[in-house]
């Protein structure tokens, strides 16, 4: 989804570039890109329908403010009316309410293959890392093989405590005696995980309903995969009728489709989303931010969760050491060069960035081979993981007989040596010029500084 929709609104911003304002035409021209764009990304008809209504009756006759085209500031009011169809009536609405005698019960629904076990688990860790919360989790699925033993591996791996259960139990049984051992010892939150099906039915129906009506849950989040397309409507509507929803819980934002299933079950279900499963790692899960999720289907990227990334994972001591060494006319040597290759490897790699840039700089980023880059990078990592201490402070040091050495160290060729020892010096050169002034002079000369206001003292 955001891959079209982003392409379609550059279409759309090119064409009408020139314009002065936006009129009924050039509004009909783009909404007929958006509305096949959310179509295509299985956005239910019904919500398709209204969210463009919204989108024309705030962008007719709307005037272009300072330097904007019409094409940019019809993007502003689809950007805002995406956040307003995705957020909650009030910022409390969107958080997980804990208000309970303990423990606070989170009932989690949805169908098999959602990923309502590995949510569990990872809205466990959320609560006792972020919340300090004393988290206790337990399976009411009774029926798939082995969903037990899942559940107890991934609470295993939050750090959370886990309520052992039997496939001969009853449902709500299960349910009951986990509150009664919770609060025998004093847990703050006990999770639900229950069972699902391949389809909606009126076992499944019935038997959750029947454990919501035992342990009257302060929250039932409805656990839906963000892929599902059309499918997850019909899904968000059956588990809405049959059960009081206080939220949902997106997983596999992280997927092609992301968006479509965040519009429709929103609107379908009237509940706010209240988590996103990001990725497959236990620390997955994140509060659902409507901005955010927004400007990625608008391929705008998702900045914030880059700086967050870089800020979690950077060591900022050794940067800004790195930074004062550079500035101070000191040596940038292999050790450094190392140093900075396992700093991006903290980060997730290449791919894992470059996925949270803006779609169009992702899409040039994505035109080289980014398995080939992750690969060249490991093997730069392991010839210098090959040399000695001091041949990386002095890479002067490196003749003949040292490359060979090295060489057969890593595994690769002498001219894959020479190609990084080359590269190195060219990268080293760079380093110095960038001490004192010398940054500012680079970039004028490259003409980076071409267009910028002059500001005060420069």
């Amino acid at each position: 989804m955001a891959s079209v929709l982003s392409e379609r609104f550059s279409q759309i911003v090119k064409q009408m570039r020139g314009q002065a304002r936006i009129t009924e035409g050039n509004v009909a021209d783009m909404l007929r890109e958006v509305r096949m764009a959310l179509l295509e990304a299985d956005v239910a008809l019904p919500v398709v329908r209204e969210f463009i209504a919204k989108v024309k009756e705030r962008a007719l006759g709307q005037e272009v403010v300072g330097s904007l085209t019409p094409g940019q500031a019809l993007v502003s009011v689809v950007n805002r009316e995406l956040i307003a169809t995705m957020s909650p009536p009030s910022p409390k609405d969107g958080e997980l309410n804990l208000a309970a005698q303990p423990p606070a019960v989170v009932l989690m629904a949805g169908l098999q293959g959602a990923g309502k076990t590995t949510t569990t688990a990872k809205l466990a860790k959320l609560l006792k890392e972020k919340y300090k919360k004393k988290v206790l989790t337990v399976s009411a699925d009774v029926y798939r093989p082995a969903a037990i033993e899942q559940l107890k591996t991934v609470t295993g791996q939050a750090g959370a405590e886990w309520f052992p259960s039997q496939p001969d139990q009853a449902p709500v049984a299960i349910a009951q005696a986990a509150i009664d051992h919770a609060k025998r010892h004093y847990f703050d939150v006990l999770l639900i995980d229950t069972a699902g099906r391949l389809a909606i039915d009126d076992v499944l129906m019935q038997e959750i309903q029947s454990i919501h009506q035992a342990v009257n849950p302060v929250e039932t989040l409805f656990v839906v995969d963000a892929m599902q397309g059309q499918d997850a409507i019909n899904t968000a509507k059956a588990f809405g009728d049959a059960l009081p929803l206080t939220g949902i819980v997106l997983t596999k934002t992280d997927g092609d489709a992301r968006g479509g299933a965040a519009l429709s079950v929103r609107h379908v279900t009237g509940v706010p989303i209240k988590f996103s499963g990001v990725s497959e790692k236990i620390d997955g899960l994140e509060a659902f931010d409507a901005e955010r999720h927004a400007n990625r289907v608008l391929g705008m990227g998702d900045i914030l969760a880059l700086v967050e990334q870089v800020t979690a994972n950077v060591d900022m001591e050794a940067a800004q050491k790195l930074a004062s060494k550079v500035k101070g006319g000191g040596g940038f040597d292999l050790q450094d060069f190392l140093e900075q290759i396992q700093q991006m490897k903290n980060m997730g790699g290449l791919s894992n960035l470059i996925d949270k840039l803006p779609a169009e700089m992702a899409a040039k980023a994505g035109q080289a081979d980014m398995g080939r880059a992750e690969k060249e990078v490991r093997r730069k990592e392991g010839i210098i993981c090959s040399m000695t201490p001091k041949e990386r402070r002095n890479p002067a040091l490196i003749k003949a007989t040292r490359k060979r050495r090295i060489a057969a160290g890593a595994g690769v060729q002498v001219q894959e040596v020479n190609r990084l020892l080359k590269e190195f010096e060219q990268m080293q050169g760079m380093m110095k010029k960038m001490k004192g002034g010398g940054l500012m002079k680079m970039m004028k000369r490259m003409g980076g500084m071409k267009g910028m206001p002059k500001l005060p003292g420069m």
